[in-house]
């Protein structure tokens, strides 16, 4: 495994791509609602990245048919956008992925449309958690495997399960390169992180089992076998002499629901 270091100004570019995408997060967080389908969000996401003379890195990614990832309640990701209408009660994540000269910004979040369940509201929170904890043990030396023994700790702590066929993944000039970043597994095991690493974190949680089963018609959709909930956060960071940095940390509240903000992560 080849895991690539970006100089400062190879950040500092990425950096740009990956605030675009955290901005055009935050708009989705300002016009979701109910009644509304996946088309629209797609809509929204696709015409405020051109907008940024940007390009919506999931259009036709391995023959992916749309600008953007919607997964609703039992999707675990890759969900794609159609004439599917927001409930109230669904949960949401709206996974997005920028890609502005040459380099990949990718963020994700789960939103709740009107009242959730508690249910819905366990999963989305513990998935919320489960990435701060993860991004918490990001720094020079420690291994890849410390960011999976926290995240899955907290979550099977919780009653909840993380599911492992998808992971997070290194980013910068490609949308997927090196490391896997698995949100599971035993502290002190896997490479080393070394200043200049940038990867995403991004933990799928569900209520229920964490095995996942793939659509067979769209070859994309991924959904809990049990049909349980399924939440997921994510963000793009970078090892830092003092850490880490979150480069797609919004520069604004992220608006879950209508009473329901992030104010840092």
């Amino acid at each position: 495994m080849a895991i690539e270091i970006k100089s400062p100004k190879e950040v500092e570019a990425l950096r740009v791509a990956c605030q675009m995408a955290a901005e055009t997060l935050i708009l989705v967080g300002e016009k979701l609602r109910a009644g509304m389908t996946t088309d629209d969000i797609n809509t929204i996401v696709h015409e405020d990245t051109m907008r940024r003379e940007a390009y919506p890195a999931p259009l036709k990614y391995r023959g992916f048919p749309k600008s953007v990832c919607t997964s609703i309640n039992d999707v675990v990701c890759h969900g794609i956008p159609g004439n599917a209408v927001l409930r109230d009660g669904d949960i949401i994540n709206v996974d997005v992925t920028t890609l502005y000269k040459g380099f990949y910004g990718d963020t994700s979040a789960t939103f709740y449309i009107g009242t959730p369940s508690a249910e819905a509201r366990l999963v989305t929170e513990v998935a919320r958690k489960s990435l701060e904890l993860g991004i918490a043990e990001v720094r020079e030396g420690a291994r890849f495997g410390d960011i999976g023994a926290a995240i899955q700790e907290y979550a099977e702590a919780q009653g909840c399960s993380v599911v492992r066929d998808f992971v997070g993944h290194g980013i910068g000039r490609k949308f997927h390169e090196d490391p896997q970043v698995k949100h599971y597994g035993k502290r002190g095991t896997g490479e080393r992180m070394k200043v200049g690493m940038t990867f995403t974190i991004e933990p799928m949680v569900n209520i229920g089992k964490f095995e996942v089963k793939i659509d067979p018609k769209d070859k994309w959709t991924a959904r809990t076998v049990d049909g349980s909930l399924s939440a997921q956060f994510e963000h793009t960071v970078v090892v830092t002499k003092d850490g880490v940095d979150i480069l797609t940390k919004r520069p604004k509240p992220l608006r879950l629901s209508e009473n329901v903000s992030l104010v840092l992560a």
